[in-house]
């Protein structure tokens, strides 16, 4: 209970922080970024909203890593332009978002394997594969959304790097640390169902995720 307390509280902070760059945007007429900060804002409320409206607990570990991400990429990497300004940002939060997404995905998986009113059994090799390639299909369409937006809108989503300027190399980098990050749960999760007792990160969420949603689910861990 205490943990929890400590990852609201963060992420109480974090908002906090969005909410009084918005303020001194408004204030300082930099009407621009008080749009896109009010637009980040919402979009940290999208892990509590979504939760409501599925009739679904999400753990404030996820909440704090969801809102922590979107702060880091879109508020301190587009706002602030981290991207410009240190070239490992972006390698650095593509490798997150692998993490993160290779997590969702072993849990929609997860979830349908554990509900007892879907008839679907997979092994744990399967599992992770399906974690695994979720994370790197998410990881490959946000490079096509990306194009798109510099393609139609002349934005600069696609950075020179590494003496590219096309921005070839940065995509590439970008869908090789997805990958990376996704291998890293997919082991983690078949190991996570595989054996029992195995106490990393992924089963303390996981087992989070199980306990506090038993409707989901056949029985508790």
């Amino acid at each position: 209970m205490q943990s929890q307390h400590i990852h609201r509280r963060l992420t109480f902070v974090l908002q906090a922080i969005l909410v009084m760059e918005f303020v001194g945007a408004l204030w300082e007429q930099q009407w621009l970024t008080a749009v896109v900060t009010i637009g980040i804002i919402a979009v940290t409320l999208a892990p509590l909203l979504l939760g409501r409206l599925l009739r679904v607990f999400i753990p404030p570990e996820f909440v704090l890593l969801a809102i922590a991400f979107i702060f880091a990429s879109l508020f301190l990497g587009e706002v602030h332009d981290y991207y410009a300004r240190f070239w490992w940002w972006d390698i650095a939060l593509h490798s997150t978002s692998g993490i993160l997404l290779g997590i969702v995905g072993f849990l929609l998986v997860h979830v349908l394997n554990e509900t007892e009113n879907i008839g679907v059994h997979m092994k744990p090799g399967f599992v992770a594969f399906f974690a695994f390639l979720f994370a790197v299909g998410m990881g490959a369409l946000w490079e096509i959304f990306e194009f798109s937006m510099d393609s139609f809108f002349g934005m600069n989503m696609q950075k020179p790097m590494l003496g590219d300027p096309s921005g070839l190399t940065d995509t590439m980098w970008d869908l090789i640390v997805d990958t990376l990050g996704a291998l890293i749960i997919s082991v983690l999760g078949y190991s996570f169902i595989k054996t029992a007792g195995n106490n990393s990160f992924l089963e303390r969420w996981i087992n989070a995720f199980i306990e506090n949603n038993p409707r989901l689910f056949k029985s508790n861990r």
